[in-house]
């Protein structure tokens, strides 16, 4: 359980957890090696094309020589099956985008962190009687702040991650923050079609580290 608290200590520490997912390995371990450089220390690969677990498999490699810090997960995992594919190939955590006895399951068996995604108070309970310790907001862009105010109120030691339609910009990451959110998960607003497409990696790095710097001037005020 100790790992446990390492990783749900990085995620609360930096606030930012990004989620990312590219059928090019070589592309994603420059992207992955951009996101260290730039001082994230947690990443999230998702399950979402059919090259994700040879191209995880690539990405844990290299995170064992290179990346000595990082926390490599899986994200979008749905079922135990595949929830066990990627354990047996390395990942520290799993986070899937709704509730899953199998995965719950897998994960509290290998003893791995599960991150599931939930949408009501009664889901957000649910996850919460099965042991998450942080549960993933989903579809954030949906519910929005508010969600994550209003629910703190009854239940205030919960721990929530929202994903989807949180972005680099101050005023949408202060409302998250400012609602209560322990950290946030990022996709598209981090991995935009100059770094994915025109593979100008790069530019993540500076991207990164004014992402967190945002984060730690929001929290703070």
């Amino acid at each position: 359980m100790d790992a446990y608290k390492d990783i749900s200590g990085i995620m609360q520490t930096q606030g930012l957890v990004p989620v990312f997912y590219h059928g090019d390995s070589q592309l994603a371990t420059e992207i992955l090696h951009a996101c260290y450089e730039g001082g994230l220390r947690i990443f999230e690969f998702t399950n979402r094309g059919k090259n994700a677990l040879a191209v995880f498999e690539k990405l844990q490699e290299f995170t064992e020589k290179s990346l000595p810090e990082m926390m490599l997960g899986a994200g979008s995992v749905v079922t135990g099956n595949s929830a066990e594919d990627y354990i047996s190939r390395g990942a520290q955590f799993i986070v899937s985008p709704l509730i899953s006895t199998s995965v719950s399951g897998t994960c509290q068996a290998r003893e791995i962190m599960h991150i599931p995604g939930c949408g009501t108070v009664t889901e957000l309970g649910k996850a919460q009687k099965a042991g998450a310790q942080i549960v993933k907001l989903f579809p954030a862009e949906v519910l929005g702040p508010t969600f994550i105010k209003a629910v703190l109120g009854p239940m205030p030691w919960s721990k929530i991650m929202p994903t989807g339609g949180v972005t680099t910009d101050r005023d949408n990451l202060k409302a998250w923050f400012d609602a209560g959110a322990c950290c946030v998960g990022m996709g598209s607003s981090l991995f935009t079609s100059d770094i994915t497409e025109h593979r100008k990696v790069s530019l993540l790095i500076p991207r990164v580290k004014s992402a967190l710097d945002t984060i730690r001037e929001v929290r703070n005020a």
